[in-house]
């Protein structure tokens, strides 16, 4: 029996202003703490003593966040259920020497994260943002939100073949962008110039992890402003929904049978092999802690594990209007169809039977209607946190997430209400 929907176009346009305010991993961890902090959560760190009590708690690692919500019935050996998300979307990298330039421009030497759409970045507004690392050993947000480089394409004069042997970017060489004119370029400028933005000490920085990002805000497109344009979608549109999704079921309280339980990592655009990706041992670490905590032993640990259920939530392939012979000729997900279910026998997705079967419980009470995806057999299918997950946890996993177009463009684009299906979705999950 489906119950009446939690969410509706105001969580779309709350989705708006998180991935606005989101320009790195780093500051969306950060947002969804503020967001969890405001519904009662307490942040708890690594390195004290966890306590058993009830209520929700976060633990923030880099560009990582674990947040779970212990109901007052729980037991040591209640099961888990999470909704798991990345926080990471492929893009450009300030580089350990930044300064550098040629012919009269001064520009910001950059590296290629994750798989980008190249050519979406050309010619775009971009601003810088990141965390400094502080010679005291504290860390400071940045985010330079206004135009600040550019990287320009070459006029049309003078590749005149653009247009009928198509574009051809080599990565080291022209996706470098301006930031101003100059002959003397100077180790050390850029930091400097971040520092008097953040208002700190000259000198003070020792290390960055900076990232540009587009400038352009969200926004609805069409006729009826059906759809949502904007940057970083994959995945921080199924971070925002984990964190809609976990603050309503917190809201239950003693009702809930599982402990919810989001977990949104880093790095799964380059593989997730880091203390704060899906392959590293946050996850499991969080959760033998949590049980530990309770009072349980290394069976009431497993016997946890044993009923969790693990919802990897990311963006998927909507039907290309322009290149449909590109997906599976029985599988098209359409923009606003309500989220996918996302399969692959080759366990490039973590889905079988049995996750399906909970996931369709899910949407059924939620009343939210759903879509499945699978690839065209002659096209390769990518991958998700989802196996990952199973593997290295011995979790059932199943994949999930939202059809999008545009996947790794610069500013993607979906339907207006499948964000607040998805969150709809994920909150009765997490109620279980």
């Amino acid at each position: 029996m489906s119950e009446p929907p939690r969410f509706d176009r105001g969580h779309t346009d709350d989705l708006m202003s998180f991935l606005a305010a989101s320009p790195t991993p780093y500051h969306a961890v950060a947002n969804a703490a503020e967001r969890l902090e405001k519904a009662g959560f307490r942040q708890v760190a690594e390195t004290d003593a966890w306590d058993g009590t009830a209520g929700g708690k976060y633990v923030l690692r880099g560009g990582a966040i674990v947040a779970w919500y212990v109901p007052e019935e729980a037991q040591a050996h209640t099961p888990f259920r999470i909704v798991g998300a990345h926080t990471d979307s492929p893009n450009l990298r300030v580089k350990p020497r930044p300064d550098s330039g040629a012919h009269g421009w001064r520009q910001v030497a950059v590296e290629i994260y994750g798989g980008p759409l190249l050519n979406s970045w050309l010619d775009r507004d971009l601003g810088l943002a990141g965390r400094l690392s502080l010679r005291d050993g504290t860390t400071r947000l940045v985010d330079v939100d206004r135009p600040l480089l550019r990287v320009p394409q070459l006029a049309i004069h003078l590749d005149r073949a653009v247009n009928s042997d198509g574009l051809k970017l080599d990565k080291q060489r022209h996706m470098q962008p301006v930031w101003g004119l100059g002959e003397d370029v100077r180790d050390g400028d850029l930091i400097a110039f971040l520092e008097e933005t953040a208002g700190l000490p000259d000198g003070s920085v020792t290390g960055w992890d900076l990232m540009v990002h587009p400038v352009e805000p969200p926004a609805y497109l069409g006729r009826d402003r059906e759809l949502v344009a904007g940057p970083r979608m994959d995945n921080l549109l199924s971070v925002h929904a984990g964190t809609a999704a976990l603050t309503a079921a917190a809201g239950r309280g003693s009702e809930l049978s599982y402990i919810p339980v989001l977990a949104a990592f880093d790095h799964e655009e380059n593989g997730s092999q880091s203390d704060t990706g899906a392959d590293g041992p946050l996850l499991g670490s969080v959760l033998e802690r949590s049980v530990h905590a309770r009072g349980g032993s290394l069976e009431d640990r497993a016997r946890a594990l044993a009923g969790t259920v693990c919802l990897s939530s990311d963006t998927g392939h909507a039907v290309h209007p322009n290149y449909a012979e590109r997906h599976d000729p029985t599988h098209h997900p359409r923009v606003d169809g309500g989220p996918i279910l996302k399969v692959n026998v080759n366990n490039r997705y973590a889905t079988d039977g049995s996750g399906r079967a909970v996931f369709a419980a899910a949407c059924e009470k939620a009343g939210v209607p759903f879509q499945t995806f699978v690839s065209n057999n002659a096209m390769p299918c990518g991958t998700t946190i989802g196996p990952i997950t199973a593997a290295r946890h011995g979790i059932r996993t199943v994949d999930i997430g939202v059809a999008i177009l545009s996947m790794h463009s610069v500013r993607e684009l979906c339907g207006a209400k499948d964000p607040f299906l998805l969150a709809n979705a994920l909150t009765a999950f997490l109620d279980g």
